[in-house]
């Protein structure tokens, strides 16, 4: 494009891209004047013409179906005889018979009796009542017969090894008074040392004495009996006791002492 500048004329050939569409501040080398100079204008397309609306679609013409011919109606079918029906038969009633007063029932067995195929009701509560006064009298039975009679020997109860504890009566055999020994002939005997001290204030009998010897597994080995030397023992009274026996099995640990059970 071709600008002039508007103080002195003079004219220049500058390119289109450097002044741009929008334009730009330009000076003029001769007389240094500035000025804004406008972008060149462009040349635009000519808008489209807008495309005329097709011509419409013609409607296809269905012909129409050929009404049907009629055709004739059937003769009507002939009605079928009528048959009298004859009337029901009237069943006969059973005969009513007065039970207790103002309750009546029907002559003859009820279909909702117990009788066979049916079964009467069972009580629960009765039943239960039942087993268990049964219980209670086989319990009874084999207590008595134990008690008259003693427990049979295929029930294995163990016996009770020392006798009840005697009222005012002490036992003591302490342990340090207990003396196993190997006779230079080689017998094994056990010696045990103790009293009897009666505490109390009345005159008490001093029954005898059991000593029990037991292995490691607590099983007994060896027992013998301790006659006192004394029958009986006044109140303050004390007794000392000093026993030993020969042949004591090898297998026995230790020693329990108390009363012989009677």
């Amino acid at each position: 494009m071709i600008i002039a500048c508007p103080a002195c004329s003079t004219r220049y050939v500058v390119p289109d891209s450097a002044i741009g569409v929008d334009g730009r501040t330009v000076r003029c080398a001769n007389c240094r004047h500035s000025w804004f100079q406008a972008g060149p204008e462009l040349d635009l397309p000519p808008e489209p013409a807008p495309p005329e609306p097709a011509p419409p679609e013609p409607t296809p013409v269905v012909p129409e179906p050929a009404a049907p011919i009629a055709e004739p109606a059937p003769a009507p079918a002939p009605l079928p005889p009528v048959v009298e029906t004859p009337p029901p038969t009237p069943r006969p009633q059973r005969p009513i018979a007065a039970v207790r007063g103002a309750e009546a029932v029907a002559a003859g067995p009820s279909p909702f009796a117990h009788e066979p195929p049916f079964r009467p009701r069972r009580n629960p509560a009765r039943l239960w009542t039942l087993a268990a006064v049964l219980f209670a009298l086989t319990v009874g039975a084999l207590i008595a017969a134990g008690a008259w009679f003693g427990l049979p020997s295929w029930l294995a109860v163990a016996p009770r090894t020392f006798g009840a504890t005697r009222p005012d009566l002490e036992l003591q055999f302490p342990a340090e008074r207990q003396d196993r020994r190997t006779l230079p002939n080689g017998t094994e005997y056990f010696g045990a040392s103790g009293t009897v001290t009666n505490v109390g204030k009345d005159v008490r009998e001093v029954p005898q004495i059991l000593i029990v010897l037991r292995d490691a597994h607590n099983r007994v080995v060896y027992t013998w009996t301790v006659i006192p030397p004394r029958d009986v023992l006044k109140p303050g009274e004390s007794e000392t006791i000093n026993e030993a026996v020969t042949d004591v099995p090898k297998t026995a640990k230790y020693a329990e002492i108390g009363w012989k059970p009677e």
